[in-house]
């Protein structure tokens, strides 16, 4: 299948956002030989910094595929947003679906046409202290089983040192480089033809996230740890601790207060 135009709109963006992007971000893109000539696939793209989708649609938008990011419907509405939006070709995700399939339908359209669509498996900016890439959502499981097509892990580190996660302002100087590796697609054949239940598309999530960091254990030259932050068992936890916490600060209470009702009682006995 012929790859398609990139479009005015998306080259608009290009030459709105490429020249502060050279101007700022020192470049160290690897792994375009594994970005597909042609047909539709998915990118899984770990997220460390607010920059980063402008970093990496810029990397994307070399190799001749550009990117088609999942967003918010309500984004693709009236007014130049809208236009923008749908004009790049970004992708609108139906969150209020009950069905979780039909969420991404606009996704699968996009793959079975031909598009790169880039999903963000973590969902938000990592929480990870060390910035690693934490679990991820099924969202890119699911529809790479559904459409079976090549899903390429990729990394990326630097700009995160520019606009770290929740920083308000960028750290401009020195001038910082925009490492990006992408790897050879994941294999998720043994995933196919079976029926995606919450377990399976959990265990093809997985299998994507791993790629995707041992990319950037490429990159960084460290080892991740063993267990990827998940900030559904971190909130669990810290519910645990705070209620830990609590019952031992009302034992406390109580134990303090029958203390001193008992040297009370006791000095009642000494004053008769």
């Amino acid at each position: 299948m012929p790859r398609r135009r990139i479009g005015f709109w998306y080259r608009f963006a290009a030459v709105l956002c490429k020249p502060p992007l050279v101007m700022l971000i020192k470049r160290d893109w690897r792994g375009t030989e594994h970005i597909p000539a042609e047909g539709g696939f998915i990118t899984a793209v770990n997220h460390n910094s607010h920059v980063d989708p402008f970093a990496y649609a810029h990397y994307q938008y070399n190799t001749g595929r550009v990117p088609r990011f999942l967003a918010k419907s309500a984004l693709f509405g009236k007014g130049f947003v809208g236009a923008a939006m749908r004009g790049t070709g970004q992708i609108p995700v139906y969150r209020e679906s009950t069905d979780a399939l039909s969420a991404f339908r606009a996704a699968i359209d996009a793959v079975e046409r031909g598009e790169c669509v880039a999903f963000y498996p973590e969902g938000t900016l990592t929480r990870d202290p060390d910035g690693w890439p934490m679990t991820g959502k099924t969202g890119a499981a699911r529809v790479a089983l559904q459409t079976k097509c090549p899903v390429i892990p990729v990394a990326q580190w630097g700009v995160n040192e520019l606009l770290p996660p929740y920083a308000r302002k960028p750290d401009l100087l020195p001038r910082k480089t925009h490492h990006v590796l992408a790897g050879p697609p994941v294999d998720l054949t043994r995933f196919y033809d079976r029926e995606m239940t919450p377990e399976l598309l959990k265990e093809a999530t997985e299998v994507i996230m791993a790629a995707v960091t041992r990319q950037l254990e490429e990159i960084r030259g460290e080892k991740a740890p063993d267990r990827p932050y998940d900030p559904r068992r971190e909130r669990n936890e810290q519910r645990r601790r705070t209620q830990a916490q609590t019952s031992h600060g009302r034992s406390q209470a109580r134990t303090g207060h029958g203390r001193s009702q008992a040297r009370t009682g006791h000095e009642g006995e000494n004053s008769k």
